[in-house]
């Protein structure tokens, strides 16, 4: 609306459009038969139509990772970006969930089993069930998406003792219209459907109506003298079927009550009361198919904190997966069909791991784990989209402070890494930070860390959750003493200050992970100074220089050649202290320097093919090893200490310093704290030295 104010016209229009065309539209039982021969995945089974559905919203395929990213999870386009999810692991939790639907879809067997979300707090699998609740809700209401149900029409008409408010009865279970026909005729219908159908997948259904439906049905075909055409042009409407977690159809979630008050009605439903006098104690017109179970039917039951349920209410489960029926109390066996998704945390899984009375539960469960996120990087992105997400101060977030807030979380959360990795270098390595030239192999870190840890690595440690708590507390105490950002330092302070007191850290943990904030401080100290080299003794004309007669010494002992002197113009062998002096910036030992040196060259070899100058900004190890022999060069020049002292330094050079580091992305007041935090650590391990 181009930012002009909405009338009540256009938000009218604007709802009208959302909703399908047909949805208060009653159809025949004749029109939906052609439906369903004209496009057969309108009749699809709830496994069926989720594990399309995923697929609707688009796909990438990571190669690096072998796992398939849905959209839905990896962009949110229904809600602009809002709820995207980040990092290896749950990505890879998502495409083996997705995997077990699909597999159910075609009928392999998880369709008979619960799709248990097993992970520790704030991992993110509550929010992915829900949102699998949400593009649920959204698929069935787009064409691609669309199901039918039916309601009987005119029953007092024919039923004596029908109760004049039942006239009209929507199917209790929402079931699919093609139910209505005896199983031997669907069989035929089935048959043609799956000669015309394009998926991979086979339409089934062999369910029974339910027991009101059922009665029903007899009864008409009693009056109709079997003329089943006539019951169904008579006494059947059908009706599009939208699914809906408020209005509790196709969609429920079920939360644990306190465990004496546990009713396995609440699943199943339970007799209608109002009805009884009614109709009496065993008619089926009498029950009322409230339970959760009932409510889910035709799409996604979602049970929360599911091992917290006694062991006796889980046995409803057993039956819900495994045979795909319920029995309620005094009432016949109900069928049903939807995907069953339960979610846990850690200790009631442990608690029913070793329990040999859940062997039959556990046995139709398919565990799908949701680690925490083990790539710090993508674990800021997990704080920034809580930033983006909320009403954030005019807060300027400094580098380095979230991904340094993220790799204190995975340090948390990673196994002790074996032959001679440190934890850090481990999580650098997760975050695709080890160059060519290092001797560690993420894929045999991940491998190992999967093999020592209890359940699954990343499935301890500190959550997102404690962590994007103290960066918003960290942001509150910024703004009340008047700063407008954020820095890495404040972010650690509020960590040190509040891990003995966060409920979900054990205090047997407490001590670690204070070890383990120093590592990441020194860590920041180590880029913070980085950051101020790079202010100090960035000089782009000075690192071509230096880029160009490093490629040349390079080049010349590659080839066995010589060089020409700068100064005198006479050929030379090769400047070996020269090209030691750039390469040991990068630590790359003697022994690995004819491969770094063959690394740049083949680069530069290939830029020289496709037309491109040599620029070693383009070519970040070269670059950072030339900044940093650029600084050994300048540093004896700085007084480092006088960084520390606004009144030790000359106004403009320090301002031409801010500057510099305000182009790497820090506010002002971010770069004063810097330049002084990097400045003292500099003076002292000058002093040190």
């Amino acid at each position: 609306m181009n930012g002009d104010r909405a009338t009540l016209e256009s938000l009218s229009r604007q709802y009208k459009e959302s909703v399908p065309e047909d949805l208060r539209e009653a159809k025949s039982f004749e029109w939906y038969l052609d439906a369903v021969y004209e496009d057969p995945r309108t009749t699809r089974n709830a496994h069926q139509r989720v594990a399309d559905m995923f697929d609707h919203y688009g796909t990438d395929y990571d190669e690096d990772a072998g796992v398939v990213e849905y959209r839905m999870a990896s962009e949110d386009p229904l809600h602009d970006g809002e709820n995207t999810f980040y990092g290896r692991e749950i990505h890879e939790s998502i495409h083996e969930f997705v995997n077990k639907v699909k597999s159910g879809a075609r009928g392999l067997g998880p369709q008979k089993r619960i799709k248990l979300l097993l992970g520790p707090v704030g991992s993110g699998k509550s929010h992915f069930d829900w949102m699998v609740r949400r593009y649920f809700e959204d698929y069935t209401a787009t064409d691609a998406g669309r199901m039918y149900t039916f309601r009987w029409t005119d029953l007092g008409d024919v039923i004596r003792d029908q109760d004049p408010e039942d006239d009209t009865v929507v199917s209790p279970m929402n079931q699919d219209p093609l139910v209505l026909l005896p199983q031997e005729q669907r069989d035929g219908v089935l048959e043609r459907l799956n000669e015309d159908l394009d998926a991979p997948y086979t339409i089934r259904n062999d369910q029974t109506l339910d027991p009101a439906s059922e009665f029903y049905l007899d009864s008409l075909l009693a009056h109709y003298d079997d003329d089943l055409q006539a019951v169904l042009e008579n006494h059947i409407e059908v009706i599009r079927l939208v699914a809906s977690e408020n209005k509790r159809q196709c969609v429920e979630t079920f939360e644990p009550k306190d465990k004496k008050n546990q009713d396995e009605t609440e699943l199943t439903g339970d007799v209608n009361y109002s009805k009884l006098a009614i109709y009496g104690e065993s008619d089926p017109r009498a029950f009322d198919y409230a339970g959760a179970f009932c409510n889910a039917n035709r799409g996604l039951f979602s049970g929360e904190e599911l091992l917290k349920l006694q062991r006796e209410f889980l046995y409803d489960f057993l039956h819900a997966s495994q045979e795909q029926t319920i029995k309620p109390k005094n009432n016949p066996r109900i069928d049903i069909d939807q995907v069953i998704v339960g979610r846990t945390n850690m200790p009631e899984y442990r608690e029913k791991k070793g329990d040999e009375k859940m062997e039959a539960f556990n046995d139709r469960t398919k565990r799908i784990d949701f680690p925490y996120v083990l790539e710090y990087d993508e674990e800021a992105e997990i704080y920034r989209k809580m930033l983006r997400n909320a009403d954030v101060p005019d807060m300027h977030i400094e580098p380095h402070a979230l991904e340094m807030a993220g790799l204190f979380g995975v340090l948390t959360r990673v196994a002790d890494p074996d032959g001679g990795v440190s934890l850090v270098q481990k999580a650098k390595a997760y975050n695709g930070e080890i160059d060519e030239s290092d001797d560690i192999d993420a894929r045999k870190l991940r491998e190992n860390g999967e093999e020592s840890a209890d359940i699954g690595e990343g499935m301890d440690g500190v959550s997102a959750r404690f962590i994007g708590d103290e960066i918003a507390e960290a942001i509150m105490d910024s703004t009340h003493r008047g700063r407008s950002y954020l820095s890495p330092l404040s972010v650690f302070s509020h960590f040190e200050a509040n891990l003995e007191n966060h409920g979900s850290i054990p205090e047997d943990n407490v001590e670690r992970y204070y070890r383990y904030l120093e590592l990441v401080r020194e860590e920041y100290k180590e880029r913070a100074i980085e950051d101020v080299r790079h202010a100090l003794a960035y000089d782009l004309e000075e690192i071509q220089r230096q880029g160009e007669k490093y490629m040349d010494h390079v080049m010349a002992y590659i080839d066995d050649d010589t060089v020409e002197d700068e100064l005198t113009g006479r050929e030379q062998e090769p400047d070996e202290t020269f090209l030691r002096s750039v390469e040991e910036k990068l630590e790359i030992p003697e022994d690995r320097k004819n491969d770094f040196r063959q690394e740049v060259s083949n680069w530069v070899s290939r830029r020289a093919r496709d037309g491109t100058s040599f620029d070693p900004q383009d070519n970040d190890r070269l670059r950072r090893a030339l900044e940093r022999k650029l600084w050994e060069d300048k540093k004896h020049n700085i007084n480092f200490s006088a960084l520390v002292s606004a009144n030790e330094l000359d106004d403009d050079e320090r301002s031409a310093w801010i500057d510099a580091l305000v182009n790497q992305g820090y506010s002002p007041e971010g770069a004063r704290e810097v330049l002084e935090f990097a400045g003292a650590e500099v003076a002292k391990s000058e002093l040190e030295g």
